[in-house]
């Protein structure tokens, strides 16, 4: 089996997690394959002293039997773009790491443990959560884990947009605001929280619809996972829509742009996170 590493560059310490973790790997028989600007930064490292691993484009972990991210959720959202529905393993080195459940001192052996399963079974044992697909007219961005955000050209004053949002067809609010966001339950820590969307457990099957700077003072929403949100950008000279804070789609007014729940869903290994421990370091 191939097991793809995904580290947080310019840490030293996801650098020596990553060159510890590959030494293990190999005595288990698995093929160990790194992203590229892992590769790299291992090659400079002080605690490296094997040949560096195979390397390849972090859209290619998809190959992989299993993905490991080592860093922040940050990394965990760059690694998940590329791993498709190869299971994902978190190790987490930030402050919160609602994606990464797995603490540092026990990623070699929780890796190692789950390789063998895997070795063992032919699967790994995994959680799906949802993604999110953006899409208009002949474009679609890679599916989002924790939100897809659409928007004027800039936000505050003199910038926006008008923005028409339906659910199934049905008009929930119309108005000027500086954008859209609509995330995941993974995603309701994250940019959501900080446009005073709501916290929503994991566990829940919803979306969640969050307005930025919204003159109309429209509510949060949380509808079915399974709704399509429809999104009317109008009255602005230009607009983005973007995928976890990193794909980016210039879009020129008037547009409409569809979200709903992606085919694939992202799909998490090692143990669950528990949440509300997570919650305490937002404090």
């Amino acid at each position: 089996m191939t097991v793809g590493i995904v580290a947080q560059r310019d840490n030293d310490r996801a650098m020596s997690l990553a060159s510890t973790l590959c030494d293990r790997l190999r005595a288990t028989s698995a093929a160990v394959v790194v992203d590229e600007t892992t590769a790299g930064a291992l090659g400079d490292h002080d605690a490296w002293e094997a040949a560096v691993p195979d390397s390849a484009p972090v859209e290619e972990m998809s190959a992989c039997d299993l993905v490991v991210s080592i860093g922040g959720d940050g990394t965990f959202l760059y690694a998940a773009r590329g791993a498709g529905s190869t299971p994902i393993l978190g190790v987490n080195l930030g402050e919160v790491g609602f994606l990464n459940a797995i603490a540092p001192e026990e990623a070699v052996e929780t890796v190692v443990a789950e390789v063998e399963h895997i070795q063992k079974t032919g699967s790994a044992r995994t959680r799906a959560k949802p993604r999110l697909q953006a899409s208009g007219d002949e474009w679609e961005l890679s599916p989002a884990l924790n939100e897809v955000v659409v928007q004027g050209e800039r936000r505050g004053h003199g910038g926006g947009a008008t923005l028409d949002v339906y659910v199934d067809d049905s008009l929930y609010t119309s108005g000027h605001a500086d954008g859209v966001l609509v995330a995941t339950p993974t995603g309701s820590t994250a940019y959501n929280l900080s446009e005073r969307g709501p916290l929503v457990h994991p566990d829940v099957a919803g979306l969640i619809i969050t307005g930025m700077a919204d003159e109309m003072g429209t509510p949060p929403l949380v509808v079915d996972v399974d709704s399509e949100i429809a999104i009317e950008l109008t009255d602005a000279d230009s607009g983005v829509v973007v995928s976890d804070g990193r794909v980016r789609k210039d879009v020129v007014p008037p547009e409409r742009i569809t979200i709903s729940r992606a085919g694939e869903p992202v799909r998490l290994a090692g143990p669950p996170l528990d949440f509300f421990t997570a919650l305490d370091k937002l404090a």
